[in-house]
């Protein structure tokens, strides 16, 4: 995975350092949720997580620049529902997630526009989505600012780690043409 960079953070590889920053954001009762996880009880839960998301190297460990401290991640992967663009392997999906003490400052807006122009110039990327549930606001907002525009909403397309069913709202941007 490659290291990318914004005035502010880096987005890099997770590190078995990273398990208390993860726990923070993974145990966090207001932020796992509405991800679609359980609040992780204990550091146990967010390791076997860490473990994975090193294991799978599929996303980005979101953190400060000056401290190098994860607060976040970013993760991009293919989009197999958007027909000739999947047939091509140019639509990606992104997800991501913040840490509470973070919410408000524009980090993750910062990364995604960060994901999202590596995704166009450096993968060849044609089309990217992205969702979130009804009356999460504040990542409608990163989808937005990120010039991403309304696609649909998929009636209970997204299911909670307790079985509760959700609506799934759906974002998609294009890349743009050398003529536009």
């Amino acid at each position: 995975m490659q290291t990318l960079e914004t005035d502010r953070l880096i987005l890099r590889e997770w590190r078995l350092e990273d398990l208390d920053n993860l726990y923070e954001c993974m145990g966090n009762p207001n932020v796992g949720p509405v991800g679609g996880w359980e609040p992780h009880a204990d550091r146990h839960a967010s390791l076997s997580v860490l473990k994975a998301f090193i294991e799978d190297n599929d996303r980005w460990a979101v953190a400060l620049k000056k401290s190098e401290k994860a607060i976040g991640a970013v993760r991009l992967y293919p989009d197999e529902n958007r027909g000739q663009f999947s047939a091509r392997h140019s639509a990606w999906l992104i997800n991501y997630f913040l840490a509470q003490a973070h919410w408000g400052q524009g980090y993750m807006t910062e990364a995604v526009q960060r994901v999202v122009q590596y995704a166009f110039e450096e993968m060849g990327a044609e089309l990217l989505g992205v969702s979130h549930r009804p009356g999460n606001d504040r990542s409608k907002r990163v989808i937005e600012k990120c010039g991403f525009q309304y696609a649909g909403t998929i009636a209970r397309g997204d299911k909670n780690y307790d079985g509760q069913i959700f609506d799934s709202v759906c974002y998609s941007i294009l890349k743009r043409r050398e003529s536009e």
